[in-house]
């Protein structure tokens, strides 16, 4: 039968189609096809490794037997082209290995170009892992005392320091063994010679009188004036003045004044500073030769700065008392005094000079003075001298001394025992950040001696803080000031006008009152402090002139009429009271406009265990320092709302 092209043609078409289409098999069927499979891969590997494994010299032996016949080179024929083949396939794998080997380094170049070098992480090592203990014994560490002859004679404890005891010992039978060895059990170290006086007494006894250093090579307080190495005649003088004991800073600043260490001394008002400084420079120039025609106009040994005149006389006065049993001269130089009269004395030769920073530096730029030898300065009330704008004065008046005695910066240099070196001594009841910097350019490695806290008012004053208006406190004062009877009185106020105003006002009312300020002349303020000491008038009416350093005894109460607006004064206005260890009382008038000291003044009273009143303590000023903002949720007002 005969089929045309076309059926020829599409019959073909639909085999090859046929044979195109996906023939789907069983599971079993797909079984026994991998099976076959996996049969011929193991015949051909194990043919394979016969040809390999097979010696070349059978090879050769069998190539000689058979090359006579066609099998033979049938066969070794077929072997040689395996051979080719396998270092073929062995050759075109070892390629593709390496192009993949290249692939794989190119990709990692681009990702160190693109994502930089991953650094591999630190392993934490847990401090479990650190720590690793072994609690087995060695031989080497064997501490018996059969093997270790250290252990042959231990040393036994004998008595305790302070208030302990041994167990297991009769305490009678210590007690006695220490009385027999003069070791102190229960004994106070006021009971207690110097010689042993131990490292725990010196500490409980700083701690009794609140005594702190800040330094290094601090020498131990002083206990009484026995004990301070002062001479025999600063003894007899401060015998006769009448001081039984030494105050706390007394006790740490004469130690370190009389080793002619610098002092930065931060102690209450009232204290006994004036002492502390005066008795150390007395001692120190008694060891001087004495001013001749030959050194007289080298000028003074010691130059004491303060910042007002009241202040300078009143240590001029205690400077007196003691330098007169040495016949030492003492010179005053403040202003508001004739320049020539003081210039006079000056040149006429004085031991010690007692000045302001400012009349001091006029004598020195017209010769009158110089400091050629003056190796002791002291600076009583530096902050305050720094508040009033005697810094430069000051920088000038120690520049002025020779800087060739400054003590070496470091400490560890070794001091020439024939050489003289300046003396620094800088005293106030608080520290301002001028005064450390004056220390760090003048003072070497000083000992910082605080006497209980810097800028605390004492304990010994009773502090009341009364709110009202203004229009109520001549009405308070006249009743504070009925209530003195025949005790003394100061009453602060800012200005000079209210100063003469409520003084007039007061003598008015049959009141015995003076006043003090700086539109006085020296004078008069001199009379009036001398009226007031003399208990000619039971009131004194003053600015913060006779703020500082002024001291007058037995004044029973201390009136803040305004509120100072720097705090520290504060500090220094009531310390006029409770004086000397006596007690006293400092009532402060509060009003609306003083919100810039509610939050310091709430600290001071806070600190002294004073009552705060309830409306000052409510503001809001009385929470936070001045100049910060306080962190407040935002209020209703301040919270906006989308619609």
């Amino acid at each position: 039968m005969k089929r045309s092209i076309n059926q020829v043609i599409g019959s073909t078409s639909a085999t090859s189609a046929d044979a195109n289409k996906p023939v789907y098999l069983s599971k079993a069927q797909r079984e026994e096809l991998a099976l076959n499979r996996r049969h011929d891969q193991i015949s051909d590997h194990r043919l394979l490794r016969e040809q390999l494994d097979r010696p070349t010299h059978d090879r050769e032996r069998g190539r000689g037997r058979d090359c006579d016949g066609d099998r033979g080179r049938k066969r070794s024929r077929r072997a040689r082209d395996r051979e080719r083949e396998e270092e073929e396939a062995k050759s075109r794998e070892k390629a593709r290995v390496d192009k993949l080997l290249d692939r794989e380094k190119e990709l990692d170049a681009i990702k160190e170009q693109y994502l930089g070098v991953k650094k591999p992480k630190k392993r934490v090592t847990k401090p479990s892992e650190k720590l690793r203990f072994s609690f087995d014994w060695e031989n080497t560490e064997d501490t018996s005392r059969d093997v270790n002859a250290l252990y042959q004679n231990p040393h036994e404890a004998q008595l305790l320091f302070g208030r302990g005891f041994l167990a297991g010992t009769d305490r009678r039978q210590q007690k006695n063994q220490a009385a027999e060895h003069h070791t102190s059990v229960d004994r106070h170290w006021s009971d207690k010679r110097l010689d042993e006086m131990s490292e725990r007494d010196w500490r409980i006894f700083k701690e009794d009188f609140n005594i702190s250093y800040k330094g290094s090579k601090i020498p131990p307080p002083m206990r009484s004036w026995e004990e301070s190495k002062l001479s025999s005649e600063l003894l007899k003088a401060v015998e006769r003045a009448g001081y039984k004991a030494p105050r706390p800073i007394q006790m740490a600043a004469i130690p370190l004044g009389l080793q002619q260490r610098d002092v930065i001394g931060v102690a209450e008002t009232g204290s006994g500073k004036t002492h502390a400084f005066v008795l150390p420079m007395l001692a120190y120039i008694s060891r001087l030769p004495p001013l001749s025609e030959e050194n007289i106009r080298e000028g003074p040994y010691a130059v004491v700065m303060a910042p007002t005149h009241e202040l300078a006389q009143q240590i001029e006065k205690e400077t007196v008392k003691f330098a007169r049993c040495l016949g030492l001269r003492v010179t005053l130089t403040v202003g508001g005094q004739s320049i020539e009269e003081q210039g006079l004395k000056l040149a006429q030769g004085c031991e010690i000079v007692i000045a302001t920073p400012g009349r001091l530096i006029d004598c020195l730029e017209r010769r009158f003075v110089v400091l050629n030898q003056c190796n002791y300065v002291v600076l009583d009330e530096a902050d305050r001298m720094i508040d009033m704008g005697f810094e430069p004065q000051v920088a000038c008046v120690l520049d002025a001394m020779p800087s060739s005695n400054l003590k070496p910066e470091k400490e560890e240099e070794e001091l020439d025992e024939k050489k003289i070196y300046r003396t620094t001594y800088m005293f106030s009841a608080t520290m301002a950040s001028g005064v450390e910097r004056l220390a760090r350019k003048y003072l070497r490695n000083p000992v910082v001696v605080t006497i209980g806290t810097a800028g605390k008012a004492k304990d010994l004053i009773s502090q009341h803080v009364i709110m009202m208006k203004e229009s109520e406190k001549y009405f308070r004062l006249q009743k504070l000031l009925d209530e003195l009877g025949d005790k003394t009185a100061f009453v602060f106020v800012n200005t000079r006008i209210k100063c003469h105003s409520i003084a007039k006002s007061l003598d008015k009312a049959g009141y015995r009152v003076t006043t003090s300020h700086g539109g006085k002349s020296q004078e008069q303020r001199e009379v009036s402090l001398e009226g007031f000491r003399a208990k000619r008038y039971n009131v004194l009416v003053a600015t913060d002139v006779v703020g500082r350093g002024i001291d007058i005894q037995d004044v029973a109460h201390v009136i803040n009429y305004d509120m100072p607006k720097p705090i520290e004064m504060y500090t220094h206005r009531i310390g006029r009271t409770g004086r000397a260890g006596k007690s006293g009382v400092a009532t402060s008038f509060l009003t609306l406009n003083d919100t810039d000291v509610f939050y310091d003044l709430k600290q001071i009273l806070v600190q002294s265990n004073s009552a705060v009143p309830p409306e000052m303590a409510r503001h809001e000023a009385s929470r936070f320092k001045p100049g910060t903002v306080p962190d407040r949720p935002p209020r209703h007002s301040d919270t906006g709302y989308i619609n």
